[in-house]
């Protein structure tokens, strides 16, 4: 089945037809007030502009998405690979060598200057707010022309700074750079909330470094304590103003489609998410946890149980995977219910390093999998 005939029958499900007639809006889509959980895209969709990301998206998912990103396409859909280039530009910073990926990118190591403290060290602008202005143009453009429906909002995802100095960085430097990764995100974040409308935009932390490369480990964790990390996010996420939504993508990796380190089951995430409800000073408004392919089991799901969000924060659980398709994402759904019933659906991990034809294919999955509450079909082909 080709896209065109995916979107035709997306037209004629009964979710779609509740989307289109206006029967919800973006505000009041519950988790499953009208019988189908929402759909949260992670960030990145590997096709060939923001505008073939939106028009995808909208035609396959319509109003069950409440947040559209721009897909994070061409050199930003291998995660943060890319800003290798502006980070060794940056005043106080040398290249020591490079270092090969495991999926197959390359990655300059640097480093503090010797002698260099935290104000020595300053980075230019390193692109994520030049790409999501002119990304978020061409969401309005297609919003304006009907294509995008009204009510949705433009989704930019942020990688929290501690990615880039310990994505980038020598760990002898990493604490001298943290600091300054900080300003210039925050700076990056400065320059997106001037140019986007505040009440039109959604932000994403996404939280990878944090939990697969320091809390999982117990040595990591003992040189990053829990609270110090706790308060580094939350100071970022304060930065987002109230009348923009805030979301947290806790993130486990997916280079070469495997994680940096397997979750034992949810605890930690849980445990996290506690800790920066009680921390962050405004709402959060979702809340997206990975959920491995083989991971049906009760002990998996049963820290979720623990959630405290006294806010209404949004639940995406990453259960959707290609791989085993819609019998596998009701296998983990029916153990997810056992522990928590209100919560939308997504992926593990953003799509950018997938191949683009697949993407067609994923999407009418994601739809499939959201409706599987409503009805009892499936698609053999998907």
């Amino acid at each position: 089945m080709d896209f065109v005939k995916r979107c035709d029958f997306f037209a004629k499900s009964r979710v779609a037809d509740v989307a289109r007639k206006g029967l919800g809006t973006s505000a009041d889509l519950g988790m499953n007030i009208l019988g189908y959980r929402p759909v949260l895209l992670v960030g990145s969709v590997p096709l060939a502009t923001p505008a073939a990301v939106f028009e995808a998206v909208a035609a396959a998912l319509g109003r069950l998405v409440r947040r559209i990103p721009d897909g994070e396409t061409g050199e930003r859909s291998q995660g943060i690979t890319w800003l290798g280039a502006p980070l060794r530009q940056a005043k106080g910073v040398v290249a020591l060598s490079e270092r090969a990926m495991p999926d197959g990118t390359m990655r300059p190591v640097l480093a503090a200057k010797p002698g260099a403290s935290t104000a020595d060290v300053q980075f230019g602008p390193v692109g994520y707010a030049q790409a999501a202005l002119q990304s978020y143009a061409e969401f309005v453009r297609l919003r304006r022309e009907g294509i995008i429906p009204a009510g949705i909002r433009f989704q930019v995802s942020l990688p929290t700074p501690i990615a880039l100095a310990f994505g980038f960085f020598a760990p002898t430097s990493v604490r001298t750079v943290w600091p300054a990764c900080e300003r210039r995100m925050l700076l990056e974040l400065d320059q997106i909330l001037q140019g986007i409308p505040h009440s039109d935009l959604a932000i994403q932390w996404d939280i990878e470094t944090e939990i697969a490369r320091i809390l999982e480990f117990p040595d990591s964790a003992q040189n990053y304590p829990v609270d110090e990390l706790v308060n580094a996010i939350a100071r970022v996420c304060d930065n987002v103003p109230p009348e923009t939504e805030l979301g947290l993508h806790f993130c486990y990796c997916d280079m070469g489609h495997r994680h940096l380190v397997e979750p034992k089951d949810s605890f930690l995430m849980v445990d996290l998410f506690n800790r920066l409800a009680a921390t962050v000073a405004r709402p959060i408004t979702w809340l997206h946890a990975p959920v491995p392919r083989d991971r049906d089991d009760d002990d998996y799901f049963a820290p979720l149980a623990g959630l405290q969000s006294e806010g209404g924060t949004e639940l995406y659980l990453g259960l959707i995977h290609l791989t085993d398709g819609i019998e596998g994402a009701k296998r983990r759904l029916t153990a997810a219910e056992r522990v928590v019933a209100d919560f939308g659906v997504a992926t593990e991990c953003g799509l950018g390093r997938r191949p683009p034809e697949s993407i067609a294919h994923l999407l009418v999955l994601h739809r499939h999998i959201a409706e599987l509450d409503l009805t009892t079909w499936s698609d053999p082909e998907v």
